[in-house]
């Protein structure tokens, strides 16, 4: 997925900018003297030679030298390889199997990005889930947000599957009702006054809309901390206009981390699938570390042609990446870019991302497309990243041993890939499980798995009623774009509706004029008519285009066989 795949500032804009390296909001400034300290006493008392580790056992000598902002390079040296000064290594504290360097972490105490405030459907409840926790999220009848355990205490039904019955959420498999602080208020087979029992209750979780996005806060045993709830000053900024999509994807939340940190991908990955990327800007980066933290961390990075790190980039735990830039205009006028990538774990090799891109200043391009082309193409990009980074999940589960081993991390374009993972290190030992640099942790729960397949299969399960859907295109389905996205947007199923409703009615009026040109006398009507039933068909192309636009997954050409 691209960092900087945005709809509102051309690359002239981007030409013209500074190096700007904001305070990141979650990092306090003690917590920065602090982490920096530490990463600077842990890195002196390490030899000033390591053994570096290949793939599988390779072993090598170098020598570690610290440069600007705490970043670790190879120092290059007489007898140094070639390795040594290509690929990034690791330094002997990490060989320590992650017990140096851990820290204190327990994924529940985080809040989790669940959902695009605007897309909350009014009328049905929402099924969510983070990690191996499944939700079910409302809006009662006052409109205010509720989120409770998805199962009925009755028999475990899911109530993401019931419906609402005046602001109350109802379990569709006994009509079990509920409201408020999930306090269960009807169980229609009760008998005549007896009372509602005090543990058929369900389960809450706290809820805050923040900034546009509904945030879960997953702790059952400590309250909210609100200093950890994300808040993006560039979206609090005047004028600040941003195109925000919601998608499904089959992979972990890990992986698709990793994805969205690596800039080095996007001109090959999505080669012309705008104008930011092209094939032939492949080229070495420039990375600088900036910030380390048992929160996360920063830096900013750029072009080595261009010879300047222009871009932040800030990792903040749990699943929050942003991508910043600052534009100076020719009159001093500063506009202000941002990609916002909010990323939940749904599961074993399931995730969901909210992607936000934003700035104070449009281009004239971006004026000109509609938010759901934005859209199809954001799908497009993750359609064009799914296969690979589906297989790469499919290895990690497979060979069940840290990355070190398996991935060679280039110096000019992996830095904030090893960070991540090195990151994990710190605190996997807090999550379900987790893959890092050096250590790993494997899923205790086995893996539920709840989509159909596609075809006839995938047909089948979305007939029925509880999915709400005929026919394949809402199949439950994670490789089906319908599912991965357009279920969660209500702009893009409207826009859908609008096109279908008009590819029905220019048919009609198509096969109205072709008849009248059948029954006219006249050669002029029948030209006439026969031109406005061409027009009519070409209209009616042009919608089914734009449907197939936004629901159809995209395939690369050399895959087309």
């Amino acid at each position: 997925m691209a960092l900087l795949h945005h709809p509102f500032i051309s690359n002239n804009s981007l030409a013209r900018t500074l190096p700007f390296s904001p305070l990141p909001h979650n990092l306090t400034t003690a917590t920065r003297k602090t982490s920096r300290a530490t990463v600077s006493v842990a890195e002196l008392l390490i030899p000033k030679t390591r053994l570096k580790q290949g793939r599988r056992g390779s072993i090598f000598c170098s020598a570690v030298a610290e440069v600007g902002g705490g970043a670790l390079v190879d120092e290059k040296e007489g007898g140094g390889s070639e390795d040594d000064r290509v690929f990034l290594g690791h330094t002997l504290v990490e060989e320590e199997k992650g017990q140096v360097g851990r820290v204190e972490y327990d994924w529940r105490e985080e809040w989790y990005p669940l959902y695009l405030t605007r897309n909350i459907p009014d009328d049905a409840p929402l099924g969510l889930t983070v990690f191996d926790k499944q939700l079910v999220l409302y809006k009662d009848g006052s409109g205010v947000l509720r989120c409770y355990e998805d199962r009925c205490p009755h028999r475990l039904a899911k109530l993401s599957e019931g419906q609402l019955i005046d602001g109350k959420l109802e379990c569709l498999y006994h009509g079990w009702q509920f409201e408020g602080d999930g306090k269960c208020v009807k169980i229609p087979q009760l008998p005549a006054g007896a009372r509602i029992p005090q543990s058929a209750c369900l389960k809450t979780y706290e809820v805050r809309d923040s900034q546009g996005v509904v945030w879960a806060w997953m702790s059952d045993k400590n309250p909210p901390d609100p200093a950890k709830l994300p808040w993006f000053e560039h979206y609090a900024r005047p004028g600040f206009q941003d195109v925000s999509t919601t998608h499904e994807l089959p992979y972990d939340h890990s992986i698709l981390l990793e994805n969205l940190m690596d800039p080095a991908h996007i001109p090959i990955s999505h080669d012309r699938t705008d104008w930011t990327a092209k094939r032939e800007d492949a080229q070495p980066l420039l990375f600088k570390v900036t910030e380390r933290s048992d929160r996360g961390f920063a830096g900013q990075w750029g072009k080595e042609r261009d010879q300047g790190t222009p871009n932040f980039l800030q990792f903040s735990a749990p699943c929050v990446l942003q991508n910043n830039r600052e534009i100076v205009g020719k009159n001093g006028e500063k506009d202000y870019f941002s990609a916002l990538f909010l990323c939940r774990p749904t599961g074993q090799g399931k995730s969901m991302l909210i992607v936000r891109f934003g700035a104070t200043r449009r281009s004239f391009l971006a004026k000109l497309f509609p938010k759901w082309y934005f859209h199809q193409n954001a799908g497009k990009v993750f359609e064009q990243d799914m296969g690979f980074l589906s297989s790469q999940n499919e290895v990690l589960m497979r060979e069940k041993v840290p990355t070190k081993e398996l991935y060679l991390n280039l110096k000019s374009s992996d830095t904030w890939v090893s960070e991540y993972r090195k990151w994990m290190d710190k605190v996997g030992h807090g999550m379900p499980y987790h893959f890092g640099h050096s250590t790993i942790s494997l899923p205790k729960e086995p893996a539920v798995v709840e989509h159909a397949p596609a075809g006839l299969v995938a047909g089948l399960s979305a007939s029925l009623p509880a999915k709400g859907g005929l026919g394949t295109v809402h199949s439950p389905n994670l490789a089906n774009r319908y599912f991965r996205h357009v279920v969660h947007c209500k702009g893009c199923r409207s826009v859908i509706r609008a096109f279908q409703a008009w590819k029905t009615a220019l048919i009609i009026m198509a096969m109205a004029s072709t008849t009248l040109a059948i029954l006219v006398s006249g050669r002029q009507w029948k030209t006439l008519l026969l031109v406005l039933t061409a027009l009519f068909l070409t209209g009616a192309k042009l919608c089914s285009s734009a449907i197939a636009m936004n629901t159809t997954n995209f395939i690369r050409h050399h895959r087309r066989f």
